[in-house]
């Protein structure tokens, strides 16, 4: 029996969702149902039912999944032996991250860990929603929320800073803004608040509401260039922002808003040495940015 489809199998068994597991497999949709047709036809019975929820294991399907899963593990300890045998890193390691770290801080980052060690490949998800450890979405995820509960390995990463910023232009057309109150009068760029994936994101709660929202966006890079081309004021992280010339900092360090970023992985990869090695990486260099997280200067 080919383990490649079983391990289509497994993915969508886990997500319930051919397009979800097709991302998690980094292949087409189409891909995911080839595979899981011609398991389908080396065992002779069918595994799922599509429904509209998703698919669903069927009987034979939910007897395979506990066997599936053992060959699962007795890979994940073969790759871990064949790591610590030959004392260096392959494989792929797998990371989710909210939308502006990932791009800005990580990709950078993971490219120097690639350089000193050419035989490990990094798959970078850097999204605006949250990436699902219990769905298998990623093998380490860099999150916004720290999860209550879970078979996982979780640490504070960092904490970060997100101000005001507009475009000079933007503020020179604009009534002078002194205080807090003053930006009532003005425009903002935001995100969509019903597809806000994360509490974390209500920024402008804490502010009292704008009059005018000019522009939403579910992406923070895209709020970014909006805010830049002069749509208005947007609360951006630090670490993006001051980078950025063709934005102002608005109301300085009176308008303040503190995050944090946790990272998880789930507690049966932590032996394995290009795991163990990932995480402590980005731990390091979580460390090493928190002039830059924090708004402090960007070097």
């Amino acid at each position: 029996m080919d383990w490649d489809n079983l391990r289509y199998f497994l993915a969508l068994a886990r997500t319930r969702k051919l397009t979800t597991a097709a991302r998690q497999l980094a292949v087409d949709h189409t891909t995911v149902s080839r595979r899981l047709q011609a398991l389908e036809k080396s065992l002779g019975t069918p595994l799922f039912l599509r429904g509209s929820s998703g698919y669903s294991l069927t009987e034979a399907g939910r007897n395979l999944l506990p066997q599936v899963e053992a060959m699962e593990s007795a890979y994940t300890a073969i790759d871990r032996a064949s790591e610590d045998s030959h004392g260096s890193l392959s494989g792929h390691v797998r990371i989710g991250a909210t939308e502006g770290y990932g791009s800005l801080m990580l990709a950078p980052q993971l490219a120097a860990l690639t350089r000193k060690h050419p035989n490990l490949g990094i798959d970078l998800l850097a999204v605006p929603r949250t990436v699902q450890l219990s769905r298998r979405e990623a093998d380490i995820v860099v999150t916004l929320e720290r999860p209550e509960r879970g078979p996982y390995i979780i640490t504070k990463l960092s904490d970060y800073v997100l101000k005001l910023y507009a475009a000079p232009d933007y503020l020179q057309r604009q009534p002078a803004i002194q205080s807090k109150d003053d930006l009532r009068g003005h425009s903002f760029v935001s995100y969509i608040d019903d597809l806000l994936y994360s509490k974390e994101l209500f920024y402008l709660d804490e502010i009292g509401k704008p009059r005018h929202i000019a522009l939403r966006s579910t992406s923070i890079l895209a709020q970014q260039q909006a805010t830049a081309a002069g749509a208005g004021i947007a609360i951006l992280p630090a670490f993006a922002a001051d980078a950025d010339p063709r934005l102002q900092c608005v109301l300085g360090e009176e308008i303040a808003f503190t995050r944090t970023f946790w990272m998880l992985m789930p507690i049966e990869l932590k032996d394995i040495a290009r795991m163990k090695t990932t995480w402590s990486f980005l731990r390091e260099q979580a460390a090493a940015s928190q002039a830059v997280l924090m708004g402090r200067g960007n070097g």
